[in-house]
């Protein structure tokens, strides 16, 4: 069966705060702001969305304290002031952290009245509108319904039970040209672990393999930007692209493997969630069976690599790499095949030595 979902509206475009300002401020009468506390104020982001409140004569409040890897408790103190201050729409501004936070401020908000349990509950809720302005190449939350928080009852990351789309996504390049090659890279290389975790996914469908594909394409004609190589025209807007296109197609699909081994490096270890995804991508093709031997190939191809192994040498010169002591590895493992969720999204049965395989680079 094919379906296609996609209720976000988006512009991307030069300025697109600025041009489409009405809009952003016409879902309410006072905007809770959910950024974190310095990127969206160099880049310039943030104030780009509060001239364009102001130039609506809309109010606002701004919580700047969104951690990287935000939990619980910054949600549930952002809802605190939101509710207070009688917010009834929210802007996520920034990369994941602050757009996931801010789905998640959004439902609480709503729904003044529960407690954070009810984040991981599956009850049918509302939430508030929600505007997301990304400045990051990575996440592509701002086309998703997704959520994901650090659960440190669970010491992992996992998404919140809600599905909640952003009603309007404003996407502009420009922001990227502020940001340390470090989070270029690790954003840049969270995006491919979307294309290639939906592409090669139990749930792929023509549709999410088409923006897979587009996205390989457009992912690869930026890629030279993440060696440090001087940005050609149009770089920034085609690494924003290719998040938002992946961001769409895991809509469709959701995470696999490498995402759920990537929680444990990130709060075991403290390593930034694009590379924790993206040591276990090589591995991961490796272990494909050999009847997805052609649909490796294209997506290296489409991605600019000549080879599986070539592809492997790049993400190692990019990423470096992760070790991890033999107690940690295995408890990293056994973690993974427990997750049934997360296997049964992989197009084939996976066995324990697959899982070997994929982290391998981690022994």
């Amino acid at each position: 069966m094919n379906q296609f979902y996609m209720p976000t509206k988006v512009y991307q475009e030069t300025d697109a705060v600025k041009n489409h300002s009405e809009e952003m401020a016409g879902f309410g009468k006072k905007a809770l702001i959910v950024t974190g506390g310095q990127s969206s104020k160099k880049n310039g982001a943030l104030k780009d969305v509060t001239d364009g409140l102001d130039k609506q004569g809309t109010t606002y409040v701004i919580y700047d304290r969104v951690p990287e890897n935000p939990g619980i408790a910054c949600v549930m103190e952002a809802a605190s002031l939101g509710k207070k201050e009688g917010t009834d729409f929210v802007i996520g501004v920034g990369g994941g952290s602050p757009m996931d936070a801010a789905k998640a401020i959004s439902l609480m908000i709503r729904n003044r009245d529960s407690s954070e349990e009810v984040l991981y509950q599956n009850v049918s809720l509302q939430a508030l509108p929600v505007v997301e302005v990304p400045t990051t190449c990575g996440t592509g939350s701002e086309v998703t319904p997704y959520a994901i928080l650090t659960r440190d009852d669970l010491q992992t990351k996992s998404s919140i039970a809600h599905h909640i789309f952003p009603v309007l996504a404003l996407v502009d390049g420009k922001y990227l040209e502020q940001a340390p090659l470090s989070v270029l890279t690790n954003t840049a290389i969270d995006a491919l672990g979307h294309v290639l975790e939906s592409y090669f996914h139990s749930k792929a469908t023509d549709y999410s393999r088409m923006l897979c594909q587009y996205a390989m394409e457009v992912w690869g004609t930026a890629a030279d930007v993440l060696f440090g190589m001087e940005a050609k025209e149009g770089d920034y807007d085609r690494l924003m692209f290719a998040s938002s296109l992946a961001g769409m197609a895991i809509s469709h699909t959701s995470t696999g493997i490498p995402h759920a081994l990537s929680y444990y490096l990130t709060y075991h270890k403290g390593i930034p969630h694009g590379k924790a995804v993206g040591v276990f991508l090589p591995g991961y093709l490796a272990a494909l069976p050999d009847s997805f031997e052609p649909q490796v190939i294209m997506a290296l191809q489409a991605l600019g690599f000549g080879s599986l192994e070539q592809f492997a040498g790049v993400i190692k010169e990019l990423l470096g790499e992760v070790k991890l002591s033999n107690t940690e590895y295995q408890e990293m493992v056994d973690e993974m095949m427990k997750n049934d969720r997360k296997l049964k999204n992989t197009p084939f049965e996976v066995t324990k030595e697959d899982i070997y395989k994929i982290t391998e680079i981690c022994k």
